[in-house]
């Protein structure tokens, strides 16, 4: 029989323990977390993003999943022969490639995280956004350096019926959903929809307590690339300030961030999806992972000094 080794139980303990007042304050709690980035094409990433998700469900949370799946599309659009082009971090969608998204969203990218979450046991379902009435969307184009672009079949979340997910959630489900809409302006057609904006829309439309969007950085830094201004809080006014100065691809993931949290989700972050098992800690520990949004006090009228994270 191996030896035990004390220090590292009582290190196991000490985490368990960490995470009680989070079990308490979350248990029967729905989260909407989006499911992107590197998580999406490393196997054992994937692996350890549905044993998350299944966790969260075991002790009493209810996850809700929203879904792109960038990688993927790129992949198959250039299997079949479209030029992949993004403008101000969205992606150029024609009706050739609009076809493409739906098949890899609904027909691949869904179809696996669900298998991923029911090796554990039958509790995900899978749905788009053009199921049921979910979402509606509207076309937009994108404005860079003042001047607007159009951007094909892509759109924007500008109305959820969030009744056929809370109906999974009522029957002990994980949904699952991909991240296109239906063109309310043109019947029969479908818009390729920003997965961090559908996600923080449905975060609002279902109360949840909390948004978590997977990304491929460890947070949002107050000045890029010093690794040191991780920043750990702001709230939503300090994050409005900043948005002018961020990267391209960071504006639509803190975007959504700043919708979530001024829709009235008391708290939305962004997290390194790299990193094995960041949701569990970012949900069941005090120092968290990534970045968190939060609300400011109502007698907030600027912005204050902003939380770095320190790093050894």
């Amino acid at each position: 029989m191996p030896a035990r080794d004390e220090a590292l139980l009582a290190q196991k303990a000490a985490t368990l323990i960490e995470s009680l007042p989070w079990l308490e304050r979350y248990r029967g709690a729905t989260m909407v977390v989006k499911y992107g980035g590197n998580a999406m094409v490393s196997e054992d990433l994937q692996r350890a993003f549905a044993e998350d998700v299944v966790y969260l469900r075991h002790v009493g949370i209810r996850p809700v999943v929203v879904h792109g799946g960038g990688p993927q599309i790129s992949e198959a659009l250039r299997i079949h022969g479209i030029e992949s082009e993004f403008r101000g971090g969205y992606r150029v969608t024609s009706r050739e490639a609009m076809d493409v998204v739906r098949m890899v969203l609904t027909g691949q990218v869904a179809r696996t995280l669900v298998s991923l979450i029911n090796a554990h046991g039958p509790v995900a379902a899978s749905m788009s956004g053009e199921d049921a009435g979910l979402f509606t969307g509207r076309r937009r184009g994108v404005v860079i350096d003042g001047q607007e672009h159009d951007l094909g079949q892509v759109g924007d979340v500008v109305a959820v019926d969030p009744a056929p997910v809370q109906r999974l959630l009522d029957a002990g489900l994980v949904p699952v959903v991909s991240s296109i809409a239906p063109d309310g302006d043109r019947p029969g057609e479908s818009l390729n929809v920003n997965a961090d904006a559908a996600a923080a829309a449905l975060a609002a439309a279902l109360g949840a307590q909390k948004l978590v969007i997977l990304t491929d950085v460890e947070g949002l830094y107050a000045d890029w690339p010093d690794r040191s201004s991780l920043i750990s809080e702001l709230t939503d006014v300090e994050l409005a300030a900043l948005m002018p100065s961020l990267e391209s691809g960071m504006i639509p993931k803190m975007q959504a961030c700043l919708d979530a949290v001024r829709a009235g989700v008391p708290k939305a972050a962004i997290i390194d999806g790299r990193s094995p098992h960041s949701i569990l800690t970012e949900i069941f520990t005090s120092a968290g992972s990534g970045t968190e949004v939060v609300p400011a006090p109502a007698d907030a009228t600027h912005a204050t000094v902003l939380n770095a994270k320190e790093h050894a």
